[in-house]
């Protein structure tokens, strides 16, 4: 898939994007993305990003639900990485290569810098300021009403696609996947416990700028329980630990809970119930990244730090362990 939709991919493209949006083409700087093509440029010396998204990857109506949210947390003065408008005043612009199209969407860069892995794996401060914006959206999208609404968590882009990118010998794998997914979907849903959600924190995600974080790539928001958004982002701050640091990745799950939690609380309310369900969702989440490795990587060409993570993860997921046992 990822192959096609850059062959599609040309300079006719980015051309017309440009047009549309009332730029250059030597305004942009390619800088990358997993499912997009994005490019950086500059403004009225205001940094801007461009992204690409093909229409194999999202819908219409899910890209418009995706920037009505986005608009919406920002009017709430939520910090967000907010869209702007093209030359005539559309939020995305559609450029057709065949019989197919790409969405072309114009965000304002995020202010800051990142902060990277291994720094950020004692940043109490991040932890605790992580837990806040979450709780404040999670709190906002209880009362979100959309008229153009995003798929449900069950329409994951790697849920759906799991037999076409993992092996077939990897029966006890699918397996796994398919008896989680039943056991996640039977979980009570409230407007306390289940609504739009961001979907993918993490720290490539987001900016920080003085303490204040802004999230932007709500390309992965979906419908789901408020606890899954938690589950990401403690996912990305313990899966780098092998199975030989088992101690050191319950130590951090311990660090980065409390002080997410403590964050969390003061704009949010979660009941225990429901961080007792955090296993399902560390689990759900390990699936999701095992399956985006085998969609996007070389098997044949592994280093020795990722070809170590697949036999372990696969291990997890044969087995139906989270990477964080005993803490919930």
């Amino acid at each position: 898939m990822e192959s096609k939709i850059k062959a599609l991919f040309n300079d006719d493209i980015v051309n017309e994007a440009c047009q549309r949006f009332g730029l250059i083409r030597e305004q942009l700087v390619f800088i990358g993305g997993f499912q997009n093509f994005v490019y950086e440029y500059q403004k009225d010396n205001q940094p801007y990003i461009l992204r690409f998204t093909h229409s194999s990857l999202r819908t219409i109506e899910g890209m418009k639900g995706e920037l009505d949210w986005i608009l919406y947390l920002s009017d709430h003065d939520l910090a967000v990485s907010r869209p702007i408008y093209s030359a005539k005043g559309h939020l995305f612009e559609i450029v057709h290569c065949n019989d197919s199209f790409f969405m072309v969407t114009s965000f304002v860069k995020a202010p800051g810098k990142r902060s990277n892995y291994p720094d950020c794996l004692n940043d109490v401060d991040l932890f605790k300021n992580c837990g806040r914006i979450t709780g404040k959206m999670h709190k906002l999208a209880m009362t979100y009403n959309p008229i153009n609404r995003r798929h449900e968590w069950r329409q994951n882009y790697y849920l759906l696609n799991l037999e076409n990118f993992i092996p077939p010998t990897q029966a006890l794998v699918m397996e796994s996947c398919k008896n989680l997914i039943s056991s996640i979907k039977n979980l009570r849903r409230d407007k306390e416990s289940y609504g739009l959600i961001h979907g993918d924190i993490n720290v490539g995600n987001f900016m920080v700028d003085h303490g204040v974080i802004t999230l932007f790539d709500f390309d992965e928001c979906q419908y789901s329980w408020y606890v899954e958004d938690i589950a990401i982002q403690l996912y990305y701050m313990v899966y780098v630990y092998g199975n030989d640091s088992i101690q050191e990745r319950t130590l951090q799950c311990q660090l980065f809970m409390e002080h997410f939690i403590n964050g969390y609380l003061q704009e949010n309310n979660i009941s225990s119930y429901w961080l007792e369900q955090m296993p399902l969702f560390l689990r759900l989440r390990e699936i999701i990244v095992y399956v985006g490795m085998y969609r996007s990587l070389d098997m044949s060409n592994l280093n020795d730090w990722t070809r170590h993570f697949l036999t372990q993860s696969r291990a997890r997921i044969e087995n139906g362990i989270s990477v964080i046992e005993g803490y919930f």
